[in-house]
């Protein structure tokens, strides 16, 4: 069959040195910068893109995913002034991400519990 292996959309040849961001500072504008994501797609690209719009700092935030069959993207960043890197507000968004994730588990787990006991008092009260 003419398909690439599944594993090669996400996992890093590290023998031949292949590393998961790869940034190069633009040279035409400034307080910008390129990210490469290597084995990324528009899901991880669009979350810190919507994360990275949130930040007061970033002036430009947008990715480009060239093809399906393609295992990365490319992100590019410009914040609003000198004093604030492009990797700085990177390194926030995924901070941030990272919060809220936390977040949402802690909440469904205690939606969970709550949902358990409720149903667990229900079920006894209706067997006797």
């Amino acid at each position: 069959m003419n398909a690439p292996e599944r594993t090669q959309a996400f996992v890093l040849d590290e023998d031949s040195g292949e590393v998961k961001i790869v940034y190069s500072a633009d040279t035409k504008v400034a307080n910008a910068g390129t990210f490469r994501l290597n084995k990324e797609d528009h899901t991880v690209g669009n979350l810190l893109r919507m994360q990275l719009l949130r930040d007061p700092n970033v002036r430009f935030a947008g990715y480009y995913h060239p093809h399906p069959l393609v295992y990365f993207l490319d992100m590019k960043i410009q914040t609003n002034n000198s004093t604030v890197a492009p990797v700085e507000v990177l390194s926030s968004a995924i901070e941030d991400l990272a919060n809220e994730t936390d977040h949402l588990i802690t909440q469904f787990q205690d939606a969970m519990e709550s949902w358990k006991r409720e149903n667990d008092h229900a079920e006894m009260a209706t067997q006797f």
